[in-house]
């Protein structure tokens, strides 16, 4: 009976440009979900051992696992790159951006980039706490890390901040292609983040995997919420400001 409701004529000329929206998060949050639910029960049950091992072997000279492939200046980049997942440097994205929203009137959007960020950071830390997984051990590290390796929240919460922003970026941006390049260079990034925690040998390559479906998938749900809540008036719709303050 659903699928004939669906396959209905004219179903989808009638469904609403912010229902189809809606439909789609909620699919891609659901499938980045279960796809980290499935690879956890992998990673714990260690089938991803052999997978894991093999990638980052590959990533070093044949023979010395303490040489990363490439030239000198790679190991330097990749350090580079996999500050910007950083606590600090996120944390100080998160507030120079609600700062501007604030600046802007956009107290609603603030308020849920702030609970979109903190909630990731929350996300990250439980899961590390309950997987409990070991870093991995047959490279040298080339940065320090404190933390349990599974999910990698380099990757999750990069995933997190700068999904976020992006899709928030573009909704202030005209045409087609200007919002598909802030979105590509929000992707861009954060893969490049998620790579390089492999190529500096603190990360599994599965860490990173499972930090980028719950990091995606955290921030297609929050993307749900501000949809819904900007329905009902609680978060400023495109392009529209508050109010701005009386200077005279």
């Amino acid at each position: 009976m659903a699928l004939a409701g669906l396959r209905a004529p004219g179903f989808w000329t009638r469904l609403g440009r912010h229902e189809l929206r809606l439909l789609v998060g909620m699919a891609v949050s659901a499938g980045l979900i279960l796809a980290f639910a499935l690879l956890a029960g992998e990673v714990i049950e260690g089938e991803t051992a052999a997978f894991d091992r093999a990638v980052l072997l590959a990533l070093r000279v044949a023979g010395d696992p303490a040489m990363p492939l490439g030239p000198p200046w790679l190991h330097n980049a990749a350090r580079d790159v996999t500050a910007l997942g950083s606590i600090t440097v996120l944390s100080l994205i998160t507030a120079v951006t609600v700062g501007f929203l604030l600046l802007q009137g956009k107290r609603g959007a603030s308020l849920l980039v702030l609970l979109s960020v903190g909630g990731g950071m929350a996300i990250s830390s439980l899961l590390k706490n309950q997987i409990g997984r070991e870093r991995p051990d047959i490279v040298p590290h080339g940065d320090i890390v404190f933390t349990a390796s599974f999910p990698s929240g380099h990757s999750l919460l990069s995933a997190v901040v700068f999904l976020t922003l992006g899709a928030m970026l573009a909704r202030f941006v005209e045409g087609r292609r200007q919002k598909a390049y802030v979105l590509v260079v929000a992707m861009v990034v954060t893969l490049l983040v998620g790579c390089s925690r492999v190529y500096l040998g603190v990360h599994w390559p599965t860490d990173v995997l499972a930090g980028w479906c719950v990091g995606a998938g955290w921030a297609a749900l929050c993307w749900l919420v501000a949809l819904w809540l900007q329905r009902r008036g609680a978060v400023e719709p495109e392009g529209e400001a508050g109010p701005v303050p009386d200077r005279t």
